[in-house]
């Protein structure tokens, strides 16, 4: 059969991104406390298409994930770049995947699962670029007995959204533990408790404050969002 894919194109146009989205697929994360969690992600694949190109092979996205099945993690991600990379005579190669991650928690001698939505982000060049992003939620039947007024809906105040790079490996947890403490250290202080209020400027601000003394963070972005009946607002912070 004739591969038309790869046939010569004289238009001269090239495509950004091309390739699948929203494939669900198993996957393993690295979990501190029990070693690995296995959890079913919703991948997006694509590469860049080169002028010279009619199309690519859609098929291959999926061949590529099969072959690392059951290694698919942050250590694979580079290799798994490399692959599509290559496999597809690309000169960029990009890979998303978001999934959900469970926490055993504890507080006020209450046990239970908290749940988080997280995603990787991973690019290859010239070279791997990789970003992870943890969205933490702010439940309002949590702030009620410290805030008479607060905005926002029933049920969820906002969610605090944190994209960052790393220099070195950094569990998912610590980096959790940090947001949920910025949050902690925001709504007990004095100033909101007395104006019975808390704004995504000020929080966001705390919670950048907590990542910028960490190490291992190479870069971070904080976004603030908080869902109002009418409207809502926001505030985003990144790092230099």
């Amino acid at each position: 059969m004739k591969d038309i894919q790869s046939q010569l194109d004289s238009r001269r146009i090239n495509i950004k991104k091309v390739g699948v989205k929203k494939v669900p697929y198993p996957i393993t994360v690295r979990d501190k406390a029990q070693k690995t969690q296995h959890t079913v992600a919703i991948a997006n694949l694509y590469v860049n298409l080169p002028h010279k190109f009619k199309g690519t092979h859609m098929s291959r996205f999926v061949e590529i994930l099969n072959e690392f099945h059951g290694e698919i993690n942050i250590k694979r991600f580079s290799a798994i770049l490399a692959k599509m990379k290559q496999r597809l005579d690309a000169e960029a190669s990009h890979l998303e995947i978001e999934f959900p991650y469970f926490l055993k928690c504890q507080k006020n001698g209450r046990k239970y699962i908290a749940h988080y939505q997280c995603a990787m982000h991973g690019s290859l060049l010239e070279e791997d670029d990789f970003k992870l992003t943890i969205e933490v939620p702010i439940s309002l039947p949590l702030l009620e007995k410290k805030r008479e007024r607060l905005p926002g809906s029933m049920g969820s105040w906002g969610t605090v959204v944190v994209s960052v790079r790393f220099n070195q490996f950094f569990w998912i947890e610590d980096l959790l533990l940090l947001i949920e403490n910025g949050v902690e250290k925001e709504l007990n202080d004095d100033c909101h408790q007395l104006k019975n209020c808390i704004s995504v400027e000020s929080l966001s601000k705390t919670v950048a404050s907590v990542l910028e003394d960490v190490e291992e963070i190479e870069w971070f972005s904080v976004t603030v969002h908080n869902f109002g009946d009418d409207f809502s607002t926001f505030a985003e912070i990144e790092s230099c």
